[in-house]
């Protein structure tokens, strides 16, 4: 997990080095970056009022045996490093030319998450809610530019957009595992989309991430916060390494 943190063999650079060439390519300022960190923060900090309502919707007591002797119970978010303001403005660049702090991408964050997807008829079976139907409509793969790893969503979720029929303006909400605060800056300039519905809930740019659990996660909390809107249409998309990109459209009625 660490490696991979540090180096990207297919880009021969590490994440934050794509995240690096990205911030120069499209001219993002380091004000631009803090304040997109402290508007997801935000975000979800909103996420956990009524003592984690929304959370404890799909997030679920875990009991972890230590030993022989010593369990604990893990039943939410540990690790959360506060934002604000002034703390984002007050941290240093990670290297002289470059307006990434450590407080603009995430951070290593063990976790597990699973889904079952099912046939509709096996779905009424065992949901809890007969009333609401999740479909996945799309998907979309993409590649970017050899080290532009942060851009890789935005061609992955226009094509899983294209091939659901929709336009960015349909979606209800839209959730991105955004190791780099240059990730979301870039796709919401790039895919004009209303920042009301991008990442509200948090992301993995809080949360921290291996990438498999964490972007199930996200896919949770988009499904969550669109029944929570009473249905529409969601995307959620990411990076990963080799500059490669994912997107899935789901649809809530």
């Amino acid at each position: 997990m660490i490696d991979g943190f540090n180096w990207d063999p297919v880009a021969e650079t590490g994440p934050l080095g794509t995240a690096n060439n990205v911030a120069k390519k499209h001219g993002i300022t380091r004000e631009e970056s803090d304040a997109l960190v402290l508007s997801r923060y935000n975000k979800y900090a909103d996420s956990m009022a009524e003592d984690r309502e929304f959370q404890k919707r799909y997030m679920l007591p875990l009991e972890v045996r230590l030993s022989k002797k010593e369990t604990i119970i893990v039943e939410e978010d540990e690790g959360i490093i506060p934002c604000t303001a002034e703390g984002l403005a007050g941290l240093k660049t990670v290297s002289p030319d470059s307006i990434l702090t450590f407080g603009a991408q995430t951070h290593p964050a063990d976790g597990n998450a699973g889904m079952i997807v099912t046939t509709k008829e096996r779905a009424d079976e065992i949901s809890a809610d007969k009333s609401v139907t999740i479909r996945i409509l799309s998907y979309g793969l993409a590649r970017a530019e050899e080290a532009y790893m942060p851009e890789a969503p935005i061609p992955a979720a226009t094509r899983a957009l294209e091939n659901a029929g929709i336009a960015v303006s349909d979606l209800a909400a839209l959730k991105t595992h955004n190791p780099f605060s240059v990730n979301d800056i870039v796709m919401r300039k790039e895919l004009g989309i209303d920042d009301k519905v991008f990442n509200n809930c948090g992301s993995s740019l809080i949360y921290g991430h291996p990438q498999g659990p964490t972007t199930m996660r996200l896919c949770v909390e988009l499904i969550e916060e669109l029944v929570e809107k009473g249905g529409g249409h969601g995307l959620v998309a990411g990076c990963a390494a080799g500059d490669s990109g994912a997107a899935l459209v789901i649809k809530v009625d």
